[in-house]
């Protein structure tokens, strides 16, 4: 991960004492990979009031190994014209998004296939590879097998894009019927320019739900001044590596990000 220091020690926080763990044995049930996600973006400094509601509400923290957040690293493919890219530009409600991820604690790494449909509900298909296989799966039968089986596109019309790293709350209602992933540190490298960039001291949160039904912490958040606001992470990885890119409508989304936190990211 590139040395992004946070402005505040989310490790250290006196809230975790006060945060029940869940394993992720236990989040099975909650597991969402057919759900309708309702993204925020905020501060660090903000958060740390969100999770002390959280605590208050009940809500759960996934633990592994006494941990309570984890890094990831995903590389996003796209093809060599960008039309992942360019669809979400574009505001095409149906698209699809193509990466593998690891999860740096265990070292588990996958193919993963996201699709959005016409209603906004997004459906997510991966497959375990081995982890040399991240950066190039071409030579991976099952999982070229994978891919062709379950999105438009192919192995051989992929090209990887963009990394995106960063590390990971993830928090479980009371009830078991939503997640909430809150995502700090994010950095971006363009695999294609070599140039990295990162969203500082953003925050990036999102509601998982099975339906719209009523959520207390989307109360939380509109209580705390965090409203929806629709993001990518690849989308803006690509606006802050790549100055020769299309991206005015993901520009003033990037103006939006550095209002929030009240810093400069490109």
């Amino acid at each position: 991960m590139m040395d992004l220091k946070p402005r505040i020690d989310l490790e250290d926080l006196p809230v975790w004492e006060r945060i029940r763990p869940i394993s992720l044995k236990e989040m099975d049930g909650v597991k969402l990979m057919n759900r309708i996600d309702t993204k925020f973006v905020t501060s660090e400094s903000v958060l740390v009031g969100i999770l002390d509601d959280a605590a208050d509400a009940g809500y759960r923290v996934c633990t592994i190994d006494g941990q309570k957040i984890h890094s990831y690293t995903s590389l996003y493919f796209d093809t060599p014209d960008l039309s992942m890219y360019t669809a979400h530009h574009n505001g095409r409600k149906v698209r699809q998004k193509v990466r593998t991820r690891t999860y740096d604690i265990s070292g588990d790494t996958f193919l993963e296939i996201k699709r959005k449909n016409n209603k906004g509900r997004t459906k997510k298909k991966r497959i375990s590879i081995p982890q040399s296989d991240f950066d190039d799966f071409k030579a991976n039968k099952e999982a070229c097998r994978y891919l062709a089986g379950h999105s438009w596109f192919t192995a051989e019309g992929l090209v990887p894009r963009c990394t995106t790293e960063f590390r990971r709350i993830t928090l479980v209602n009371p009830s078991m019927t939503e997640r909430l992933t809150i995502d700090t540190q994010i950095c971006f490298r363009n695999f294609m320019n070599g140039n990295s960039s990162s969203l500082k001291s953003a925050v990036i949160i999102e509601l998982k739900q099975d339906g719209r039904v009523d959520s207390q912490m989307r109360s939380i958040l509109l209580q705390r001044r965090v409203k929806p606001f629709r993001v990518s992470k690849y989308c803006m990885g690509n606006v802050a590596t790549d100055p020769l890119i299309k991206g005015n409508r993901f520009k003033a989304k990037m103006r939006y990000i550095e209002k929030t936190i009240n810093d400069t990211i490109i």
